[in-house]
Formats: C-alpha cells, structure tokens, sequence
C-alpha cells in the first residue's frame, strides 16, 4: 500500500469516526450538585482586612453534561464576598458548564466594614450564601465569617508621593533615622485597655519620656514588619493578671499577628518584635503572651541599671523565627518566664550583660527547620562591621531553679572571647539541663559541670516530663525529673508558679509546679 493510499485511508477513518461521536450537549442542572461543604466558615477577620482564600469543590456526579443557569452570591453585588470560578472573578455567573463526573473549584474571599451594621457590640457575624440555580432546583452553600472591631494604629502616608512615614528614633540620647515605617503613638495611644483589640502597621513608638501602659486582658494584633519601640527615658508596663482558667487567658496581654484564622494561630515569624532600645528604663511585663514574632522581645543596652532594664513575669513566649527573648549587652531579670519553639535560640544574652532567671522553664522544640543555636546561648562579644571583635563584660548571668531542655544537644552555649580585663560570670544553680557532649566537643573551664563556681546542684539528662512540646504544653507531670528539686531559697523568692500555685514547700523546677496528666480516652 502506497503511502499516499495509507494517508487517504487514515483520513477517512477518522472522518467517519468524528461522525459517529456525539457532540458535547449540556443540559441544564436538576439540582442534584454536591459540594465539599455545606458551609464555610471564613474564621475571623478584623474589620476592612481581607481574609484568606477558601475553597468550595462541585461535583458533578450525573452521567451527564450539564450547564448550571446561574451560580452567585444570594447578595449579589451588595455582598462583602467575592468569587472565583475556575479562575474568573465575579460575584454573578451565567451557564456554568460542568462535565460528567468532573468537578470545579470556587475560591471565597471577604472584606467586611463592620461599621456598616447597626449595633455591631465589638464584633458582627456575617453571612450570605453561594446560590446555583433557582426555583425548585435551588442548592445552596452557606458563607459566614466573624468580623470583629479593633482600634487601628498605622504610619501616615503623604497623599501625594504615596510615601509612607518613618520613623527617626531616640537611642541612647542620640536621633537616628531610620527606614522603618511606623509612627510615634499619641497621648490618647499611651493606655491600651481590654475594650476593643489594637491592630498596629509598622512601629508604634512609644515616645521619650512617656510610657505606655497595657492594661489586663488587652490584645495587641501586629500586621508583618510590624512591632513595639521604647525609645530612650521611654517605658513599657504589661499589667496582665492571672487568668483562674488558664486555657482562656482572659486577663493575659496578648501580643500576636493579625491573621485571626486557625491556619496562623501557631505560626512563627508573622511580625517583628517588642523592642527596647539603649536608652529605654522602668520597663515591665507581667502576665503576657509573645507568639509568632519573628524575635519576642529584643532588649538593648543600660547593662548596670541600677533596677533591670527589663523585668518578666509569669510570661510565655513562642514561636520566634528567630530569638524567643534576645539580650544584647543589657540587663533583664525573668521570673515564672517559659519560652520554647524558637528558630535560633529560646535566650540569648549576647555582647555581655546582666541576666537573672529564675524557676523559668527556657525549651526549644523547634520543629521547621535546622536549628542552628541552643536554647541559652551567652557570649560576651560582637563583631562590627568592619569585622572587628568588640568584648565586654558577661557581670552576671544566674539561672536559678529553672528547666532548660529541648530536642537538640546541648542546649547551653557559652561562646567566650577570653581577654584579661573582660568578666565571664554565669552559673546554673538546681537546674535540669539537657547538655551532653558525647564527642567531647565542648572543652575548657566553662564547660566544667564539677567546677561549683558556674554549677551547682544541677541535673542532666533526666525526662522533664513537658505535657505536649509541640503544642506549647510545658507544665510538667508526675514523671518529671525536676519535682521536689528547687531551691527553697529560690521558691520564696518566687513563691507560686506561673498557675498562681504556692511551690514554697516542695518546689519543683521551672515555671510550674507539677499535676497528674489525665488519661487520654
């Protein structure tokens, strides 16, 4: 068969084939479409912030090719919702086709102004619904979505230029400007009540002289590169309260991210940090919780305050990126602080300083990622930019009564840059530490665990007995290791842990005295 004769067969075959195929013909839905939810709940939003992109999947299950008429938002164009149909945006859409046993994705986003809703009370529940077709084969998928009031704090912008403010800070005495947007806080800005959250874009700075007090059960909500500044003869008071149930931390001052959907509840590193620069005084946090920042607290200079720089108390802070609290050449006094989940280390106190912990439970189970520090890292240096090695005095670093532990080993660094003149000074007194050097890598006299001038009644190695790392759980149970281990010395100088328990006649290690875990079903 010639080649020529094979080609005009072939034709013709498929010619007479196509003939025989029916066209693809849709008829129009029998409301008989199923979806993968009934509702869907958008979480909480802030007012006038968009939420996140939900999905709703419709299948078609027919043996048949249908076109729905209509598919839309029961709203319509009134709605605070928006639509994506197979990638085409809109919130109305006509003759919808969808194939035997094939399905297609709409994405649902939302912004909501809740002042446009009478009586609103601090927060609005939303809600519409995705409408296909009409009349008797009407089929609908609920939307709903918690819109709550806040008080915003953002930078101005100049109307022309579209240029947003910076800010030009007070370190030290000295003005430095800087590329950070943000703004200094108002007088009306200087007391942060419970009444309504505070939503902040870029620094809030809180001005020289002034101080800003955050009263019980406040909630500080920071967009992404976005934060706290105490400027110089500026400070800081979190006035927290213990909460008498501790799961809902109704009192607690909560510092965290923006987004409000449980996808970003645990997730580090969503704004920047807390941070007191050289200069600042008279600073106090009690009763807090620090999460998902990209470094909790940074605290700068004034190492021989006559009172700590910083005071801590009763405080959690997780899911750092980088630092849980970072020191550098300061000094900052913690008491019933835990920390855990941090990228680099849970404390460092870095360039020397002054650094007083006690019955403090510092962890890090860090699980997104190579660790490259341990969860107390010391050192008593910095190296400048011209890569100069700058040392200064470590005049103290005591942690008293505490847990330090995690999921890497050792979970101490003490990184010394030894000169004849330059101060060293830190010791571990009735301390559970994870610290064990099985090459033989960690050598010299500050790495002596005998030498009771830097050790003294420690323990190693031993099972905390944390209730759920992963989760944050860090109180200890029957099984720890650090029960019935503190100091007495140290327990009347913190006489109940961060659960407001009294530990003065059998105090365990680290920030809580321990329970009985219930057994789990």
């Amino acid at each position: 068969m010639s080649r020529y004769l094979y080609f005009i067969l072939t034709i013709v075959f498929l010619t007479l084939w196509s003939s025989c195929r029916k066209d693809f013909e849709f008829s129009p839905s029998t409301g008989s479409l199923e979806f993968s939810k009934d509702t869907i709940y958008l979480d909480t939003v802030f007012t006038n912030i968009g939420s996140s992109t939900y999905n709703l999947k419709v299948y078609n299950r027919s043996d048949n090719d249908i076109s729905i008429p209509t598919l839309g938002l029961a709203l319509g164009e009134n709605s605070n919702y928006r639509l994506s149909v197979d990638g085409i945006a809109g919130k109305l859409f006509k003759n919808v086709e969808l194939l035997a046993h094939d399905s297609l994705y709409i994405f649902i986003e939302s912004t909501i102004d809740i002042s446009n809703f009478s009586n609103p009370n601090g927060e609005y529940l939303y809600t519409d619904q995705i409408e296909f077709d009409a009349g008797s084969n009407l089929q609908k998928v609920e939307l709903v979505t918690l819109v709550k009031d806040a008080i915003f704090i953002y930078p101005n912008r100049d109307n022309t230029t579209k240029i947003v403010e910076t800010l030009t800070l007070n370190v030290g005495g000295e003005q430095i400007e800087t590329e950070l947007q943000g703004r200094e806080l108002l007088p009306s800005e200087l007391t942060m009540t419970n009444e309504k959250p505070y939503v902040i874009y870029g620094f809030a700075a809180v001005p020289e002289g002034e101080t800003l007090t955050i009263d019980a059960g406040a909630r500080l909500h920071f967009h992404e590169n976005s934060g706290l500044i105490i400027q110089n003869n500026a400070s800081l008071q979190v006035n927290g309260m213990h909460s008498a149930d501790q799961e809902l931390l109704e009192n607690e001052v909560i510092f965290e991210g923006d987004r409000l959907e449980p996808n970003y509840s645990e997730s580090p590193g969503q704004w920047g940090t807390i941070w007191f620069l050289d200069g600042s005084t008279n600073n106090y946090i009690n009763y807090a919780t620090i999460k998902n920042a990209l470094v909790g607290i940074l605290c700068d200079g004034n190492p021989d305050a006559t009172t700590d720089k910083l005071t801590i108390t009763n405080s959690q802070i997780y899911n750092s990126s980088n630092f849980g609290i970072l020191g550098r050449n300061t000094s900052i006094k913690g008491e019933n602080v835990v920390i855990n989940n941090s990228g680099l280390s849970s404390f460092a106190g870095t360039f020397g300083g002054k650094y007083n912990f006690t019955h403090c439970t510092i962890a890090n189970y860090w699980n997104d990622g190579f660790r490259q520090f341990p969860s107390v890292l010391l050192n008593n240096f910095l190296v400048d930019d011209d890569d100069n090695v700058i040392v200064t005095n470590l005049t103290e670093a005591n942690f008293n009564n505490c847990i330090i532990y995690g999921n890497d080993n050792p979970e101490i660094l003490l990184d010394e840059v030894e000169e004849a003149s330059v101060n060293f000074n830190f010791k571990f007194t009735n301390c559970l530490i994870r610290f064990e050097d099985n090459n033989n890598n960690f050598t010299g006299p500050n790495y002596d665990l005998n030498d009771t001038n830097h050790y003294e009644g420690n323990l190693y190695n031993e099972d905390p007995n944390f209730k759920d790392t992963a989760l944050n759980m860090l109180i200890i149970g029957e099984e720890s290791a650090a029960i019935n281990q503190g100091l007495a010395t140290y327990a009347t100088q913190v006489p109940t842990d961060i659960l407001n328990v009294n530990r003065t006649t059998a105090p365990d290690l680290g920030a809580y005295q321990h329970i009985v875990f219930p057994e789990e079903d």
